[in-house]
């Protein structure tokens, strides 16, 4: 995927650390003019520089607590909220320790694969550690609408846990926080669910293991697909038992090795090809592949189980082979 035609320069005027681990930017045109508005939910794309002088791109949720019903609508700034990933590639480190005030980045205009939906019923709100920061929007937009709004918000500790004062001012007695730390347990998603109002929505942000816990109870619990959004917010990590296996591209008849710690996505760029992708998460589905050989180890929140059992499409950035070797349709 080459890197994107629309862009815009901003700079960085503000920079500072909520936590050890979570740094706020804001972001203004250089010229002060207003910026693209945008919608509760939506992302940023911002380039940024790898250890290996290589440079790339990573989404950032917009955040912004205004109620003001238009406030999003042409911003004088983007602000945006980065966690720190030691055993990341390098961008969030970039993002921490090389960029400074009065720098400019380049950034794509908002995107929004996670809006919030109009009808009727509430919204309930499950954030887990950075993945409140699109939640935080959506909080200050249902109130902007005067809209029935409940946020969950999980995390380590509360001193890792940003814009606290931000949501508690906001919400009230409608935000519940969740300290590990204080309550010697996770999040129970069980207990939570139970206090969900019959139709209102669910909108979760979080890391990996808190989305496949709600996705299941949920699903156990035989609510409708539609009833639950997502959006995960970490990058996909190599899990215990992952083995390197063999990619043969069938139209070009190449092949590649791809490490146990490497996604294909990441392994056919590497060597110089040009796949469609966009989140490399597995949730937005522009990375599927045709597969004519092998068996597929699917970690996608995309494809149906249906889609899953019959084997012959996959999402490149984030499923694996189960066997030795797969041949794509590519």
């Amino acid at each position: 995927m080459t890197a994107p035609s629309a862009t815009l320069s901003l700079r960085v005027v503000q920079a500072r650390e909520l936590n050890p681990l979570i740094r706020m930017l804001r972001l203004h045109a250089e010229d002060g003019r207003a910026l693209p508005g945008f919608s509760a939910g939506a992302h940023i794309r911002v380039q940024v520089s790898l250890p290996d002088g290589k440079t790339d791109w990573r989404h950032y949720s917009l955040i912004n607590f205004d109620t003001a019903r238009n406030a999003t609508n042409a911003p004088t700034e983007y602000v945006i909220a980065v966690r720190k990933e030691a055993e990341g590639r390098g961008g969030s480190r970039f993002m921490h320790e090389q960029l400074k005030e009065g720098d400019t980045i380049a950034i794509e205009p908002p995107k929004n694969d996670f809006p919030l939906h109009t009808g009727p019923g509430g919204s309930v709100l499950v954030a887990g550690g950075i993945g409140v920061t699109p939640l935080a929007t959506m909080a200050a937009r249902r109130r902007a609408e005067g809209a029935a709004v409940h946020m969950h918000y999980a995390g380590r500790s509360r001193d890792l846990m940003a814009f606290l004062p931000e949501l508690q001012t906001l919400l009230g007695d409608d935000l519940r926080v969740h300290a590990d730390a204080e309550a010697g347990t996770p999040l129970d998603i069980d207990t939570l669910l139970d206090g969900v109002p019959a139709g209102d929505r669910l909108y979760v942000c979080g890391p990996k293991v808190m989305l496949d816990a709600v996705l299941e109870r949920t699903q156990a619990r035989g609510w409708e697909h539609d009833r639950v959004h997502f959006e995960l917010f970490t990058e996909p990590v190599a899990e215990e038992g992952d083995q390197p296996f063999e990619v043969e591209l069938a139209q070009s008849g190449q092949r590649f090795t791809v490490p146990a710690d490497q996604s294909i996505l990441d392994c056919l760029i590497e060597h110089g090809c040009d796949p469609m992708f966009d989140c490399k998460r597995g949730e937005c589905g522009v990375c599927a592949v045709p597969v004519l050989e092998g068996e597929i180890e699917h970690r996608d929140y995309v494809l149906t189980a249906r889609e899953k059992a019959e084997g012959n499409v996959m999402q490149i950035c984030i499923s694996r082979a189960k066997g030795a070797r797969l041949v794509l349709d590519i």
